[in-house]
């Protein structure tokens, strides 16, 4: 192997000396003008990947929802999955590498897994609107050829469409086809037959606003409009012909501010749903006759989900095991709702998505979202097959029949790899039509328990360690007993503190039967953790 091409290219990508960034959950990000040697790197990096695994791996340069001024970039495995926790440890080396210590990081990484660099590589290339993006994701392309390594540039899509990409190439077309257009013409076929089960639907009903976040999303349902046949009619705003990315719009924006997003014109009781800036996020909202906004998060949308597919299982008379997988920000009331009334498996699993995906791949189908609406539905291999062999067999009772084709359907409106916003959104629409329900129906399934988030300021993070899907707190000694007899204080109550994994600060959650008792709660978690884990600055005050 030659290494001189990479010394070469390098040096047209040089790393500006000292800087140190960590590849996090959500891949690099930071300001734009620091990555032009991290996404040539990363180019390389995916190339060894793609040499190891003998497959092809996906770059998504996106900063998601971040302020329009930064970029970031994801690696994507061969299933279209994220890349393992080791070569998050191999990105964060060879990000930091200084330029002369750049070849021999290299080598350590093809020496450390064995790498053959003769193997022919494959990698996939994406990139969102920002105005950096175009630069920025022809240095990862530098970085592939720099190794030797094919690339296929997809140019402009959303993070969830390269995950797509990825996998149908790796399980040879049987995902679906390795294109935008075949992307479009799965998902929407599928979701065109869903609708065929709704009865007469009004084009009232079929009426759906979308705030596209100023981004990528935007752009490709614009795409996707003509494949769905006038089944969907979708009213787009903030679609980045005016708006900036992200900025006063966007899934995050109106899941904090408890608002809708500015640039669109809501009538009351509409359907509504805004997309994050590479679109793999989205929640739901509507503003009653009083004005009021309403949120429908990711809790609701799993409930929603997990409900259609239990009572499609039981219709089809198909014994398999559903679970539904929340983190401990899961409101308690979906909780309560799933266990008790839907009598639906639920597990909790850490923050971040890796984890919950990894929870719900233990199920027959594992429905996951974060509250902040990232999610997707899990089917295992031998889940598809027992609703395959029930839709395409010719003795089966029509009931059961009708169940199996509605999920065979259902199976592929929903884009296995990662949470994606348009294909949730396809998911969604369709279930609401079928049941003939209205945003308030689906809203009023349960009532969320009022909450409260705050933060605290510590000295140092790793004060706070915790366990059981960070539900208990095991240090700093004394605090989770404090939480413990705080909690039997409230109704309903339940609250608990984890370390930010980002920054020196302490978040506290806590809910209960009332604003008032929420708010009361979080408050005195939060003197305990001040007290007891190290606070800075002066002590929290209370929200009243």
């Amino acid at each position: 192997l030659s290494l001189g091409d990479v010394s070469k290219q390098s040096g047209l990508h040089p790393k500006p000396p000292g800087l140190v960034l960590q590849y996090g959950t959500a891949g690099f990000r930071t300001n734009a003008k620091l990555l032009d040697h991290i996404m040539f790197r990363m180019g390389l990096l995916a190339t060894l990947r793609s040499k190891k695994t003998k497959a092809t791996i996906g770059v998504m340069v996106t900063a998601s929802h971040n302020p329009e001024e930064d970029n970031g970039v994801k690696l994507v495995d061969p299933m279209g999955e994220m890349v393992t926790p080791t070569w998050e440890g191999y990105a964060t080396q060879l990000a930091n590498a200084e330029q002369e210590d750049l070849l021999a990081a290299l080598k350590d990484i093809i020496e450390e897994e064995a790498i053959n660099m003769s193997q022919e590589a494959d990698v996939f290339v994406g990139k969102d609107t920002r105005s950096s993006s175009a630069s920025l994701s022809k240095a990862v392309l530098d970085g592939v050829s720099a190794l030797g390594g094919r690339n296929k540039d997809y140019g402009l899509v959303t993070t969830p469409q390269l995950h797509y990409m990825v996998c149908c190439q790796n399980t040879q077309g049987k995902y679906g086809e390795a294109t935008v257009e075949g992307y479009y013409k799965k998902l929407c076929q599928a979701f065109i037959q869903l609708t065929k089960n709704a009865s007469n639907c009004t084009d009232d009903q079929k009426h759906l606003s979308v705030d596209g976040a100023n981004g990528i999303g935007a752009l490709k349902v614009r795409e996707m409009e003509s494949y769905l046949k006038k089944e969907l009619h979708i009213s787009l705003f903030n679609d980045g012909s005016a708006g900036k990315l992200n900025h006063q719009c966007g899934a995050d924006f109106v899941k904090v501010q408890q608002n809708p997003p500015t640039g669109m014109k809501i009538n009351s009781g509409e359907r509504c749903c805004s997309f994050d800036g590479d679109a793999d996020r989205i929640v739901y909202y509507y503003t009653d006759s009083e004005g009021q906004f309403h949120l429908l998060d990711g809790d609701k949308v799993a409930t929603l989900i997990s409900t259609f597919l239990k009572e499609l299982l039981t219709q089809a008379g198909i014994d398999l095991e559903i679970a539904v997988v929340q983190t401990a920000y899961a409101n308690g009331s979906s909780t309560n709702y799933l266990e008790d009334t839907m009598k639906v498996i639920v597990r909790c699993a850490k923050t971040g998505v890796k984890h919950l995906h990894h929870a719900a791949q233990e199920f027959d189908i594992g429905v996951y979202f974060e509250a902040n609406g990232h999610g997707t539905v899990l089917f295992s291999k031998a889940a598809e097959e027992k609703i395959r062999q029930l839709a395409e067999d010719s003795i089966a009772d029509d009931e059961r029949k009708r169940a199996a084709l509605l999920l065979q359907d259902t199976i592929n409106v929903i884009n296995q790899t990662v949470g994606d916003a348009i294909s949730d959104m396809l998911l969604i629409e369709a279930i609401l039509a079928i049941r003939g329900m209205t945003i308030q129906q689906w809203d009023a399934i349960y009532k969320d328990l009022p909450n409260r988030q705050l933060k605290v300021k510590v000295s140092d993070r790793r004060a706070i360690d915790t366990t059981d899907a960070e539900r208990r707190a095991v240090s700093p000694t004394g605090l989770q007993e404090a939480i413990d007899t705080l909690v039997k204080k409230y109704s309903q109550a339940r609250s608990f503190v984890r370390p930010s994994g980002t920054e020196d600060v302490v978040r506290v959650y806590a809910e209960a039967d009332t604003q008032e008792s929420a708010d009361a709660l979080a408050h005195e978690v939060s003197l305990a953790v001040y007290r007891l884990a190290g606070g800075v600055g002066g002590e929290p005050k209370p929200l009243h």
